[in-house]
């Protein structure tokens, strides 16, 4: 089978998959860090939402994705009659092309800016910038302005996130431009952008500027925008907001998913194996595959049922100081949600939580308000808080 991006519907496309040659970790409970929690329903009857966040320190509003091209906010449980923004003429929807990620500029209380990635009525992915109107509720709807368009070679695999890390970059996660197997090999060529992850500086320059900080800024022949390549399709990633590390949900190909992981310390340049590996296993080639030089997973899993991980957050939100630390992820068929904590680089504490909440029906994303909570996104339609049963000390 080949494999789908985790938020999207099923393709059920059938593509060679070679053998692994290395099992996944298999997930362990770890009796001593025990930590119960619970999904509190914060919203249902929504369309198709495949992300949600909140400009920092917002008290009471989530702004809602939907893959369709409608921006919706949810405010006392219930979204509100007007959309924050319509773009659905715009986009191709359907699968894993719509309107995917959007993000908010830090400084978004004074200037107003967001930006949305969106793949265009050719399927090109679009990264652009809007305003706010003297509505707080709602967006510029004329204010678009191109930020970066990159051409997807298939329907597939277009990544589709956006997030400010710490240092006031915009981070944009690029698949390796779908099909099955990476054919292209994009993810071992940082000469494109697909298949990596970018950084680039939106206040620096028009339309940006790329850091000079960046690890390939004057390369002779890699993008100097690459902040790190050798991805699949990293759906879902998020930055720590306590301590800057990063956490990258890529969505493997027919036998693993991986969660890869990156210190704040870091100054950029990872590869991340694909396609020469898949997880920590050979992909191309299929056995003797070099691993000199790549970054491997923190943590995998193997499918059956599980076919797609769906990358979360770090929670470091103040009303249950028993989850402190503990980054939560899913996967998308399965159903189940999983945490653990990183010690000395390493998955620690690894916790599986279907005992306490059971599964969740098509989990697209996790999402943080801008208070630090965290909450689970379906595409069935419904948004779920995270809580812990003991809230802790």
């Amino acid at each position: 089978m080949k494999k789908p991006m985790k938020a999207a519907l099923l393709l059920l496309t059938t593509v060679p998959v070679l053998a692994c040659t290395d099992d996944a970790v298999t997930p362990q409970v770890d009796p001593d860090d025990p930590i119960g929690i619970e999904l509190v329903e914060v919203v249902s009857g929504l369309s198709s939402p495949v992300f949600a966040t909140a400009p920092s320190g917002d008290p009471d509003r989530l702004f809602v994705v939907e893959r369709g091209g409608l921006i919706r906010i949810v405010v006392n449980g219930a979204a509100l009659p007007t959309p924050f923004l319509d773009v659905r003429g715009s986009i191709v929807a359907g699968s894993e092309r719509g309107l995917l990620g959007m993000a908010f500029h830090p400084n978004y209380a004074v200037n107003g800016y967001f930006f949305l990635n969106y793949t265009d009525t050719t399927g090109t992915t679009q990264v652009v910038r809007y305003s706010v109107s003297g509505n707080p509720d709602v967006a510029d709807g004329l204010s678009e302005g191109s930020i970066l368009s990159v051409a997807q070679p298939a329907t597939n695999h277009n990544g589709g996130m956006l997030a400010f890390g710490p240092d006031g970059m915009l981070y944009i996660g690029l698949g390796d431009g779908g099909g099955g197997g990476d054919q292209q090999n994009h993810g071992q060529r940082p000469s494109t952008l697909l298949g990596s992850m970018l950084r680039i500086d939106i206040d620096g320059g028009s339309p940006y500027a790329i850091p000079l900080d960046n690890p390939f800024w004057n390369h002779a022949t890699y993008r100097g925008e690459t902040w790190a390549y050798g991805l699949r399709n990293p759906w879902r990633y998020s930055f720590d907001r306590m301590n800057g590390d990063l956490y990258i949900g890529d969505v493997g190909q027919g036998q693993v998913e991986e969660v890869s992981y990156q210190s704040a310390a870091s100054s950029g340049g990872e590869n991340y194996g694909w396609r020469i590996m898949e997880g920590s296993a050979c992909y191309n080639p299929s056995s003797g595959c070099a691993t000199a030089g790549l970054t491997l997973p923190v943590y995998e899993y193997g499918h059956s049922p599980e076919c797609s991980v769906t990358g979360g957050y770090v929670y470091r939100g103040s009303a249950f100081p028993s989850m402190a630390g503990r980054y939560f992820f899913g996967d998308y068929c399965a159903g189940w949600i999983r945490s653990f904590q990183i010690v000395g680089g390493a998955a620690a504490g690894i916790q599986d939580h279907t005992a306490a909440i059971g599964t969740v029906s098509q989990i697209s994303s996790f999402a943080e308000d801008g208070l630090g909570e965290l909450y689970v996104v379906s595409l069935s339609g419904t948004i779920y808080r995270i809580t812990a049963v003991d809230p802790g000390p």
